[in-house]
């Protein structure tokens, strides 16, 4: 039970933390609604931040939603994504997702960004310049 719940040590907690993922982006799945940015680690644990701004949603009802989601389907992927510190970007339209298919994009989303942690960065380089 104790490994779903998401204490400090598994949160971005200051905008350095925040700053290392942009600046190191290792991996990055885009989603349509939303953006997530990885960053590898020296140890095996997992980190998570979350922005989600006023732009993506007025009210603070819809922005609390959207984080309390992402933060239950994080818990439950943890394992796989363990060694990154990882950003999740909300955009416009994340709004319109219900809870359901907003949980369906994300657990597609935490398999695609695990598996792309996983390659060694050279590949990911030489993919991406395939897919330009």
């Amino acid at each position: 039970m104790t490994d779903y719940c998401f204490p400090r040590h598994v949160r971005l907690l200051n905008a350095e933390d925040y700053q290392s993922v942009f600046n190191g982006t290792s991996s990055k799945v885009f989603a349509g609604e939303f953006l997530l940015l990885a960053r590898k680690r020296d140890d095996d644990q997992a980190r998570l931040g979350l922005i989600v701004s006023k732009k993506t949603d007025k009210r603070a009802v819809g922005r609390n939603r959207i984080k309390r989601l992402v933060r239950d389907s994080f818990r439950h992927h943890k394992t796989p994504l363990s060694g990154l510190d990882i950003v999740f970007l909300a955009r416009q339209g994340i709004k319109e997702l219900d809870n359901a298919d907003l949980h369906r994009r994300l657990d597609k989303a935490w398999r695609q960004l695990a598996k792309k942690a996983q390659k060694p960065l050279q590949t990911q380089k030489r993919d991406q310049s395939k897919q330009k």
